[in-house]
């Protein structure tokens, strides 16, 4: 039996959830990159680092989920989950000329590989429950 909580995330379209998680995983880092920055003896580089390695795990982890609950949602999920990434490398001047965007590739990638298999673990347990 599900939660109300479970059934009002299963009502909400794919895209929304997207657009809800690069959102809310700006909004985390920003808290968690603040918080990390408080701490004395920290470099601001590592903090930067590894504000953006959470915020790749995080958009990879929300594509995994959100593929596997609707797997035709690979072809927009890992780009709507990335826009504010996207946005900042088509806006920031710096953007490939610092390392910074390995880092955001890194996690477009893993997002990408997090969409695949949510969406292959999708398909599986679809035709699992379908009678053949």
């Amino acid at each position: 039996m599900k939660t109300e909580k479970q059934k009002l995330i299963s009502r909400i379209p794919s895209w929304g959830l997207a657009l809800l998680t690069a959102l809310l995983s700006m909004v985390l880092i920003i808290f968690l990159a603040s918080l990390l920055d408080l701490i004395p003896g920290i470099d601001e580089n590592l903090v930067g680092g590894f504000a953006y390695i959470s915020l790749g795990v995080i958009i990879a982890t929300a594509c995994y989920f959100i593929c596997r609950h609707n797997p035709i949602s690979i072809w927009y999920v890992p780009i709507l989950c990335n826009t504010m990434g996207i946005i900042s490398a088509i806006v920031e001047p710096n953007f490939w000329i610092t390392s910074m965007w390995i880092l955001f590739c890194a996690g477009w990638i893993l997002s990408l590989a997090g969409a695949i298999s949510g969406a292959i673990a999708g398909k599986r347990s679809i035709s699992r429950a379908i009678p053949e």
